[in-house]
C-alpha cells in the first residue's frame, strides 16, 4: 500500500467512526432471551437461546468470571457486532478457560435490553468431529438465492473508462466483471453511487436557470442494459450548481454531500431523471425492473453534511418525484450504514406519507440483522428488505477482502438471509474501485470479488458455488463439535435425483482470518434417501489456503514487494484461476439402506462442494461400496 493510500485509509476510518447523524427510534426494550446455552467444544464455546418475539437481532457478551463487567463480544468485524439468531461461536477464549457469557436483545440496531443472565462454558483443547446427514428424499421447497437480485460496483462510469490500472484497461474489465456476474452468478441489477455526479454533467445552470443534460446517464446506462443488468438507481449525489455548500465532498472523485441549495430544483431534476429513463427503456420495463433508492448512508456525516430532518425531507421530496412519474415505481431507503434509521424512516413515513416500497441498509463483518419484526411493528409487514450493501469489512486495504474467510463469511451470511431477505448484495464486484484512489498493487484487500486483471477471489467462489445448488433444498442435521456454528451446510436435490452438498466450517472471529487448525474439523457427510445400489459419481471442489485461491499463488510468484505481475506471471495466474477438485471423481453405491457417506477434513476457514451425479450407466471410476471413511 502507498504511503498516500495508507493515509487515505486512515482519515477514512477517523471519518467513518464519528456518526453524528446517530438518532433512536420509537423501538420498545425488549426482554433478554431466555434459554441460554453455552455447549463447551475444542478450542469454542457454541451459544444458543430462545428467539425474542420482535427482535431484529442479539448482542453477545461476556465476562472471565461471574463478577466481572459484561463486555461485548468482539469479533473484529468493525461494524455492528449483534447477530440476526442464533447459534454463536465463540472461538475468542483459550481452551481450559471459563467463561461467562449473556445475551441481550434489540428491537433496533439503536435500542436493546438488558442482558439476560449469565451462563459459562469452558473450550476443551480437544476438538471433535462433525457428522452432517442429508435426506434427500426430503424437500424443503426452492432454494432462495438472495445474491441473484444485485451486486455492488463502482460509480458505473468507471465502467467507460479507458485508463489503466496495473496495466490494465479499467473499463474493459469492470465491464467484463459485470457481465461475469450476471452470466456465471445469475445476478440481475447493479447498484453504485453517483449517477449525478458531475463527471456526468447531469445539471449546470445558464443566467441562472436550470439545464438537465441526460446523455452522460444515457451512455452508462445503455452499457449496463447491454450486459443483460438492470440499475438500482441510487439517486446521489449532490451537482455542484445545485449544491448549498459544495465544499462538502467525499471519495477522490469528490462527490458532493450537501442538501440541495433548491429543493424545488432538486425535485424537478429528479423527476426529469426519472421521466427521461421511463421514456428512454419504457414504462414497463422501468416499473417491472428498475428501481430508485434515495441517497447513500446519509447517518455519517462523511455522506450527508445535513441534519436527519434534513435528509427526511429530502426522502420525502425525492420519493414525491420518482412517484410523480408512475404510481407503480419502485423507491425506498434509507440506504444506511450500520443498520441505522431503519425505525427514524419507518416512522417518518407513516406521519408524512411518502412511499416505501423497499427498506435498504448496510452492515458489514456479521451477518445481516432481521428487520421483519420492525416492519410488522408499523403494519409494513412483507415490505422487500434489501441489504444493498454487505461484505465482510468496511474497511478499504484489508487482506481480509483477499483471504479464503472472506469466501466463506460470505457463505455463512447468504444462508443466514435465505428465506428472511430479499436481496443481498455484496460490495463490490471488482477491484476496480477508486472511492480512495485506485489500487497500488494485484492484491491490496479491495472490495472487489474480481482483482485487477480479472482473476477470481475466493468470495467469488463462494457466489459460483451456491450458484451451482440444485432448485429444490434438503433437510439437514448436524451433530458434533461446532455443529451448525463452525460448520454448516447447505443441500439441493435435482429434477434428475442429483444431490448436491456445499459445507463450510468459518468463525465470525477475524482475528483467526489467516486460519486456526484449532478450529479445523473431521466431517462425514452422510447422503440418505438415495435408490439402493445405484451408482452415483462424487466430485469434490474445494477452496482453502491451498486450492482456489489466487492470493497463495501470487504470494508464491512475487518477487519481494512486486506490485504488479509480469506478463509471464500474469499467464501463470491465469491458468490456476479455476475451481480446484481436492479429489479426482470417484463412483460410490448407495447402501441397502439408500445411504452414501463421504469423510473429508474441513480446515477453519475453507468450503467444500459435494456433488452426487446419478450414474446412467454402470461402472468406471474407483467403486466405494455403502460409506466411505476416506479422509
Amino acid at each position: 500500500m502507498t504511503t498516500q493510500a495508507s493515509d487515505a485509509r486512515a482519515d477514512w476510518e477517523d471519518r467513518i467512526g464519528r456518526r453524528s447523524h446517530d438518532a433512536v427510534g420509537e423501538a420498545p426494550v425488549l426482554e433478554p432471551p431466555t434459554g441460554l446455552r453455552a455447549e463447551s467444544g475444542g478450542h469454542q464455546v457454541t451459544l444458543t437461546w430462545d428467539a425474542v418475539p420482535g427482535a431484529v437481532g442479539y448482542q453477545v457478551y461476556f465476562a472471565d468470571s461471574s463478577k466481572d463487567h459484561l463486555e461485548p463480544l468482539d469479533h473484529a468485524g468493525r461494524d455492528v457486532l449483534a447477530v440476526p439468531h442464533p447459534p454463536y461461536v465463540d472461538t475468542t477464549g483459550g481452551a481450559g478457560a471459563e467463561r461467562w457469557y449473556a445475551v441481550s436483545t434489540l428491537s433496533d440496531v439503536a435500542v436493546q435490553g438488558d442482558p439476560s443472565a449469565r451462563v459459562s462454558a469452558t473450550p476443551t483443547h480437544t476438538p471433535g468431529p462433525v457428522a452432517v446427514r442429508v435426506d434427500a428424499a426430503g424437500d424443503l421447497g426452492l432454494l432462495d438465492r438472495p445474491w441473484r437480485p444485485m451486486i455492488g460496483s463502482e460509480h458505473l462510469s468507471h465502467a467507460l473508462s479507458s485508463d489503466s490500472t496495473g496495466g490494465r484497461v479499467i473499463g474493459t474489465e469492470l465491464t467484463a466483471a459485470l457481465r461475469a456476474a450476471h452470466e456465471e452468478l445469475g445476478v440481475t441489477s447493479v447498484r453504485a453511487h453517483g449517477i449525478l455526479c458531475d463527471d456526468l454533467a447531469v445539471y449546470r445552470e445558464v443566467n441562472g436557470e436550470p439545464v438537465h443534460d441526460f446523455s452522460g446517464v444515457d451512455r452508462v446506462y445503455d452499457h449496463i442494459r447491454g450486459l443483460g443488468l438492470y440499475p438500482v438507481v441510487e439517486i446521489s449525489f449532490m451537482p455542484f450548481n445545485l449544491a448549498s455548500d459544495p465544499s462538502k465532498k467525499v471519495f477522490d472523485y469528490a462527490a458532493i454531500v450537501s442538501p440541495p441549495k433548491d429543493w424545488q430544483r432538486w425535485q424537478d431534476l429528479v423527476r426529469d431523471l426519472v421521466q427521461h429513463l421511463v421514456d428512454r427503456y419504457g414504462l414497463e420495463e422501468v416499473v417491472e425492473h428498475w428501481s430508485f433508492e434515495v441517497w447513500n448512508e446519509a447517518n455519517l456525516e462523511v455522506f450527508w453534511s445535513g441534519t436527519l430532518d434534513e435528509w427526511h425531507r429530502l426522502y420525502d421530496v425525492t420519493a414525491a418525484a420518482v412517484r410523480s412519474v408512475d404510481e407503480r415505481l419502485r423507491v425506498g431507503g434509507p440506504s444506511s450504514a450500520a443498520a441505522g434509521w431503519v425505525e427514524e424512516l419507518l416512522g417518518h413515513v407513516e406521519g408524512s406519507g411518502a412511499p416505501l416500497d423497499f427498506v435498504s441498509t448496510h452492515t458489514y463483518g456479521s451477518p445481516p440483522l432481521d428487520f421483519r419484526a420492525s416492519l410488522e411493528r408499523y403494519g409494513r409487514g412483507g415490505t422487500p428488505i434489501w441489504w444493498t450493501e454487505w461484505g465482510v469489512t468496511p474497511t478499504h486495504f484489508n487482506e481480509v477482502s483477499d483471504a479464503v474467510f472472506a469466501g466463506v463469511f460470505l457463505l455463512r451470511g447468504m444462508a443466514s438471509a435465505m428465506g428472511r431477505i430479499e436481496a443481498l448484495s455484496y460490495w463490490v464486484v471488482s477491484d476496480h474501485f477508486e472511492e480512495l484512489g485506485r489500487p497500488p498493487s494485484l492484491l491490496h484487500g479491495g472490495f472487489g470479488l474480481r482483482t485487477i486483471g480479472e482473476l477470481r477471489k475466493p468470495r467469488w467462489w463462494a457466489l459460483a458455488l451456491l450458484e451451482r445448488l440444485d432448485d429444490w433444498r434438503l433437510p439437514v442435521s448436524l451433530t458434533g463439535d461446532g455443529a451448525g456454528s463452525l460448520v454448516e451446510v447447505l443441500a439441493t436435490r435435482s429434477e434428475v435425483g442429483d444431490v448436491s452438498v456445499l459445507a463450510w466450517n468459518m468463525t465470525l472471529d477475524q482475528t483467526k482470518a489467516a486460519g486456526s487448525a484449532a478450529h479445523d474439523r473431521a466431517v462425514t457427510v452422510r447422503v440418505d434417501g438415495l435408490e439402493p445400489g445405484a451408482s452415483y459419481t462424487l466430485t469434490h471442489d474445494r477452496v482453502d489456503a491451498d486450492h482456489s485461491n489466487i492470493a497463495a499463488v501470487w504470494g508464491g510468484l512475487r518477487e519481494g514487494d512486486q506490485a504488479w505481475p509480469d506478463e509471464g506471471q500474469w499467464e501463470a495466474l491465469r491458468r490456476v484461476d479455476r475451481l480446484e477438485a481436492l479429489e479426482e471423481p470417484r463412483v460410490v453405491i448407495a447402501d441397502e439402506q439408500g445411504a452414501a457417506a463421504v469423510s473429508f477434513d474441513l480446515p477453519m476457514p475453507a468450503m467444500s462442494f459435494l456433488h452426487l451425479a446419478r450414474d446412467p450407466a454402470e461402472g468406471g471410476g474407483n467403486r466405494t461400496e455403502g460409506v466411505d471413511g476416506s479422509r
